[in-house]
């Protein structure tokens, strides 16, 4: 009922010139969209953009003919057509959405462009019951196969073993920088600054729901202050740490968490059934930790295992003491 009233028009509406106006219109799109790629990624991964500077220029080399074919057939005056305003057309995401993309879903959203592309000229074309049209519409499907050849062949120009090899390495440096470091010290600062007050209050009140409440509480409100603090502390464009929103959501989630996980157990109203899971999954996060730091931030594991264990023992035996003395 509501189709009725759009504005969008279908693609079988649309005259032999429009088809051709959109076509336009979508190569140029898809021009500035790899452009913005490879600005993006310029800096850091510089074979990948000159990747996609080549297929930018494809895009505007096959706008241009389709320009030229335009002008032989209908004239100078292109009409404004563009990929909103006809039904069910492929779409391609708003520029600032792209801003935040990793490199691998950079590489993917492109690849995905060119099929979509070819994929919808290709059913036009099936759907056509116009010779001419349905000529055109298979001449676009095969510029659009053409041009996922081009980036290939792009690829075997630009992307040498060492350019991979150097832009993973940055990408995984800058994995590590983004999430796991503030991922990890989150992690450190729940798991350990919580161990005191939820193993006093255990012992100090010997009640498993107000122990778990403390715990709620103390985790919670640890996660929102170390995910605004690190938010804060460095919006990332001069350290190169990345977006603040995703260091303080990654410190701030591994913070609760890192509380959360002797703090479950005691929903369990058996006090030492309640502790003695809570103690097991303490050493659970402390040695994950331990491994965290080994893979990722290249410390040696038994010292990474040392000062960690050690200091989580130690909170957690300050915490004992306090609450049955």
């Amino acid at each position: 009922m509501l189709s009725r009233f759009s504005t969008r028009r279908r693609f079988s509406q649309l005259s032999e010139q429009e088809v051709l106006a959109l076509a336009i219109s979508s190569e140029e799109d898809d021009s500035k969209i790899y452009r913005g790629f490879a600005a993006k990624l310029r800096d850091d991964f510089p074979a990948t953009a000159k990747i996609f500077e080549g297929m930018a220029i494809e895009e505007e080399g096959h706008a241009q003919r389709l320009i030229d074919l335009h002008r032989t057939r209908f004239g100078d005056t292109i009409p404004l057509i563009r990929r909103e305003h006809v039904a069910e057309y492929y779409s391609r995401k708003p520029v600032w959405l792209t801003e935040t993309l990793s490199l691998d879903e950079i590489r993917n959203q492109a690849a995905e462009m060119e099929r979509a592309a070819q994929r919808y000229y290709e059913a036009a074309a099936r759907r056509s019951t116009d010779a001419d049209t349905r000529a055109l519409l298979n001449r676009l499907a095969a510029e659009e196969a053409g041009h996922e050849l081009a980036a290939e062949e792009l690829a075997d120009t630009h992307l040498t073993e060492d350019a991979v090899a150097a832009e993973n390495e940055t990408a995984h440096r800058q994995f590590v920088l983004t999430w796991v470091q503030p991922g990890l010290a989150g992690l450190m600062d729940g798991s350990v600054s919580t161990l005191a007050p939820i193993f006093a209050a255990a012992f100090a009140t010997q009640d498993t729901w107000q122990t778990f409440q403390v715990g709620l509480a103390a985790s919670v409100g640890a996660g929102i202050s170390m995910g605004f603090t690190e938010a804060a502390s460095d919006d990332g464009q001069l350290s190169g740490r990345g977006a603040a929103w995703k260091r303080g959501v990654a410190s701030g989630v591994m913070t609760a968490l890192g509380g959360l996980g002797h703090a479950l157990p005691y929903l369990i109203p058996h006090f030492w059934t309640a502790t003695i899971i809570a103690a097991i999954v303490v050493f659970v996060e402390l040695w994950t930790i331990a491994w965290i730091q080994n893979k990722y931030m290249d410390t040696p594991f038994f010292r990474a295992a040392l000062q960690v264990v050690l200091g989580g023992a130690l909170v957690l035996a300050a915490g004992v003491l306090i609450g049955a003395g």
